[in-house]
């Protein structure tokens, strides 16, 4: 029986991929390198320093530091939020059905939580989540489940007991390695893409989400 609900945050409350593709390809074009937008998409759901470190590894650069490079995104994907952020299609009215049928609702992310108050905050939705947590502070982002485990955790809920919403592969696989019923709604770079069938339940968009068919995976 599902008893709280945990949201993903880029791409599922928000739709901010296209930001950190802006972000990305600007200071990686900065240090001479050319990335592209499947530079982008292969790294959707990773957490910044783990994709920072796969590039770095693949195409080195002398100078800023990682950690520098890191910084350089997250502010200018911080920047692109606060001017241009909305929530994406249907967020506040699944909110509303989660919460009507009496379900804890929490949010798991790879993004660190500066970000997190910065899309909670533009989109008004502070208030709308009892616990948060941020891969920040796990030694692994996903797809490793300790993000949505902790999460969990915070909820005071076991992970079986959790519906996960995901947008990208990354982020189904910790959902599923959490022990949690994942729902998926795709990312539009992963429409079709066949590894999203482990997916419990997938859909368009929240806005498809209704309350029969929420009721139906709480029992």
């Amino acid at each position: 029986m599902l008893t709280a609900v945990i949201f993903d945050m880029d791409g599922v409350l928000i739709d901010s991929e296209p930001f950190w593709q802006r972000a990305q390809m600007a200071v990686f074009s900065e240090l001479g390198h050319f990335h592209t937008e499947e530079d982008c998409n292969s790294t959707i759901g990773v957490r910044i320093d783990q994709l920072v470190a796969h590039w770095y590894r693949i195409r080195p650069w002398s100078s800023p530091s990682q950690q520098e490079v890191v910084q350089r995104i997250l502010d200018q994907v911080i920047a692109l939020i606060l001017q241009e952020g909305q929530p994406k299609a249907g967020v506040l009215e699944a909110l509303d059905l989660i919460e009507a049928q009496g379900l804890k609702v929490g949010l798991a992310t790879s993004s660190p939580f500066t970000m997190v108050e910065a899309v909670l905050g533009k989109l008004g939705i502070q208030d709308r989540f009892m616990a948060v947590h941020s891969a920040e502070v796990e030694r692994f982002g996903k797809p490793h489940p300790d993000v949505y485990i902790h999460a969990a955790e915070k909820l005071g809920v076991e992970p079986v007991h959790c519906l996960a919403i995901e947008d990208s592969f990354t982020g189904l696989l910790a959902a599923k390695a959490a022990s949690m019923t994942a729902l998926i709604v795709p990312d539009p770079a992963l429409v079709g893409d066949p590894r999203l069938a482990i997916a419990d339940h997938q859909l368009r968009s929240l806005a498809d989400l209704n309350v029969g068919m929420l009721a139906g995976w709480v029992k």
